[in-house]
């Protein structure tokens, strides 16, 4: 079927706003019709016969509407803002009167489009305080010209460090307060957010982001996990857009262009600066885009202090930092070869080698690498490496750094057998799993402890899990601190697992280290039919006693 194409440009001048319109008509069969009638209604702050171009706040408010239109794009300065309701708010910040050009595109069914530009003359007058750009971006007045710029994160570590409250609210997330760290993991934490002194805007995701649902699909990412009203982890690569600064009503504003936000995405892009009286520090206000809450964080521009977790052991006895290239070290390191009994206990489907194909130091690193193929009856090969009859201990803290397998089906697991396993069998030897990570789910890693129940006559287990950002694509610290108390794991420092240890348990006796990659069984699960290698890097195995 051919479309056939009408176009008409309209302009119209009126007193400082002037518009230009371009209607772009496509005529088919169906129910798809070309939104038109676009209308734009410009409301300039302050605006009278006295004062044609505001009261000098820079601030416009936008109103589309057109018919056959189900949601609106505001274009300014190369950034698109994506507002289903048809109204955006910008804040103009060159001094004096200036003319701004903005385009409204009104988006139909089928995503067939319209537009309409109009122009506004807006008087600014409000010049940012030395102390505020200072804060902001590092500016130097005895060298104003001079580039700089500072990076920002959401300070996590503290209290109430993110929260909400009432449209309008003067009381700082009076509703709701998140605690010091309680939303790690969900794509908010790792994020950075770098202001220039030129006026742009560097976004860092580190791959993922957090925010509203619905509205945070005006992002245009894929994935995340709906948790209620939020979405975690949504796939969002890094991004620029441009920033001002404002006072409309007195009240110091940083506005972001396009999609621009700060931490957590709820369809609108400036924020009140509700405070910066500490140093390096700003307590910010935004409404969300539903006109819901008000949304509160509280910035930073210092780096997280070091983690402080309050380790017992800390005198380094044993390390593997793989820093020859070649095979693994075989006075620290030797192999389980072979399927095992019934895939190694859990149906797993790989035959473990010892060859450079599946193990290497290379670059730093071991590398573990599953691949597809036929070998000895199997259609999968991996390695295990383990420290058995090397070295065995009992007590102290394990440390790993390393970046796990991607694909489904993959099963990587750091982890530890009781030394008496040769004698006794497991479970009664017991099994201290470090981290594993199903093959199903990347955005999650576990830990557990299984031994033999005595007074049941059963097997036991003590299993629990955390999320993880990042799994496959960066390193992570993976540490279990095990005494005659207790075994305890925490994920880069951060705890999540903790079992008491007692005399009645196998978990005061020498175990042996083990780290591998097994392909499907009970973890593992279904595995991609487009699967061909994947690849656990590990930067280093260190013990502390």
């Amino acid at each position: 079927m051919r479309l056939k194409y009408i176009s008409r440009v309209v302009c119209i001048a009126f007193m400082s706003i002037f518009f230009n319109s371009c209607e772009e008509k496509e005529y088919e069969f169906g129910d798809i019709t070309t939104p038109s009638n676009i209308d734009i209604v410009a409301t300039i702050v302050g605006q009278d016969a006295t004062n044609p171009n505001g009261d000098g706040s820079g601030t416009v408010h936008f109103e589309a509407t057109a018919s056959n239109a189900l949601s609106y794009k505001f274009v300014y300065n190369g950034s698109e803002s994506v507002k289903p309701n048809g109204r955006m708010t910008y804040n103009f910040s060159e001094l004096g009167v200036n003319t701004y050009t903005v385009t409204v595109i009104a988006v139909g069914a089928g995503g067939v489009s319209s537009s309409k530009t109009i122009q506004v003359d807006v008087l600014a007058l409000y010049s940012a305080p030395d102390d505020l750009k200072t804060l902001l971006y590092g500016y130097d007045p005895s060298n104003p010209t001079a580039a700089s710029s500072k990076t920002w994160r959401v300070k996590s570590e503290i209290g109430a460090h993110f929260g909400l409250g009432p449209v309008g609210g003067s009381v700082f997330a009076e509703w709701y307060q998140a605690g010091a760290n309680e939303k790690a993991g969900v794509g908010m934490y790792d994020d950075r957010f770098t202001f220039h002194s030129d006026g742009t805007f560097e976004y860092v995701t580190n791959g993922d982001v957090f925010g509203r649902v619905n509205l945070i699909d005006q992002l245009g990412g894929s994935g995340g996990t709906v948790d209620g009203a939020d979405v975690l982890n949504y796939s969002y690569g890094d991004y620029s857009e441009n920033w001002t600064l404002t006072a409309p009503g007195g009240v110091e504003t940083l506005s972001l262009t396009g999609i621009g936000f700060i931490g957590y995405y709820i369809g609108n892009h400036t924020y009140e600066i509700f405070s910066r009286s500490n140093p390096n520090e700003m307590s910010l206000r935004i409404t969300d885009g539903n006109n819901e809450f008000d949304w509160w964080f509280v910035i930073t521009s210092e780096d997280p202090a070091p983690p402080s977790a309050p380790y017992v052991y800390n005198n380094l006895v044993w390390e593997d930092d793989f820093n020859t290239d070649g095979a693994p070290d075989a006075s620290k390191w030797t192999y389980d070869i072979g399927t095992g009994s019934n895939g190694w206990g859990n149906n797993e489907v790989q035959y473990y080698t010892d060859r450079a194909d599946n193990a290497v130091v290379s670059n730093g690193n071991l590398i573990i690498t599953a691949k597809k193929e036929d070998f000895s009856g199997s259609g999968y090969t991996s390695a295990r490496l383990k420290t058995q009859g090397l070295y065995n201990f009992t007590y102290g803290r394990v440390e790993v750094r390393a970046k796990l397998p991607d694909g489904a089906g993959t099963w990587p697991a750091i982890w530890m057998l009781g030394s008496n396993f040769p004698t006794v069998g497991w479970p009664v030897c017991g099994e201290i799993d470090i981290m594993e990570q199903t093959g199903g789910d990347k955005n999650s890693v576990l830990s557990a402890a299984h031994w033999f129940d005595t007074t049941n006559n059963v097997k036991a287990d003590f299993t629990q899990n955390t999320s993880i950002t990042n799994a496959t694509s960066d390193f992570h610290v993976y540490t279990m601190e095990w005494t005659d108390q207790s075994i305890t794991v925490y994920l880069d420092d951060v705890k999540y697992y903790e079992l008491t240890n007692s005399s009645s348990l196998p978990f005061n006796d020498n175990f042996f280290l083990i780290l591998n990659i097994a392909m499907g069984g009970t973890l593992g699960g279904s595995i991609d039919a487009g699967f061909t290698e994947s690849t656990m890097e590990v930067d280093y195995v260190r013990v502390y006693q």
